[in-house]
């Protein structure tokens, strides 16, 4: 199960918006965003944040 931050993170990935706002949205670095992001695909089994937003929308997570 994922973490409602996690959930948040995959639902803004989805959007595609760039890692810059994503940072901003969730009021952290770009560099800690992109530590949260490798951690959570590596939890997941994937490779890149593209993946790991298809990984969620095909288990109906976002």
């Amino acid at each position: 199960m994922l973490a409602p931050e996690e959930q948040r993170l995959l639902l803004l990935l989805a959007d595609g918006l760039p890692l810059d706002a994503i940072a901003r949205r969730l009021c952290t670095s770009s560099r800690t965003l992109r530590r949260r992001i490798r951690v959570l695909c590596d939890r997941i089994g994937v490779r890149t944040p593209l993946q790991a937003a298809v990984w969620a929308a095909r288990r109906g997570l976002i």
